[in-house]
Parts: C-alpha cells; sequence; structure tokens
C-alpha cells in the first residue's frame, strides 16, 4: 500500500518530460560532447573508409 501517490507523481513528471517542448541549442552540444574534433582518434578509419575516400 502506499504507492498510488509516489507512482502518480512519477507519471506526472515522466508527461512533463515527454510533452514539454525543449530548446536545445546542438551547437553547444556538439562543441561539448566534441563530436567532430575527436572522431579520428577515437574510431580510426576502416580499410574500407580509406578506399572509399581514395576513389573521390
Amino acid at each position: 500500500m502506499g504507492r498510488g501517490r509516489a507512482k502518480a507523481k512519477q507519471t506526472k513528471v515522466a508527461r512533463q518530460l515527454k510533452y514539454a517542448h525543449h530548446t536545445i541549442d546542438y551547437d553547444r552540444l556538439r562543441e561539448e560532447l566534441g563530436a567532430d574534433s575527436h572522431r579520428e582518434e577515437m574510431y580510426p578509419a576502416t580499410t574500407s573508409e580509406q578506399e572509399s575516400e581514395r576513389a573521390q
């Protein structure tokens, strides 16, 4: 017993998160995550990627 109020609150919060309109600054997020700058360091190009680059 007693779970009804907690579940109702969780449902309310989940609904707010689902339907709220968030404004996301994707450029800032990309900078914070370092999306393009460190890709080569983390994931070296595979042989198929290298071949496709050479073909261009």
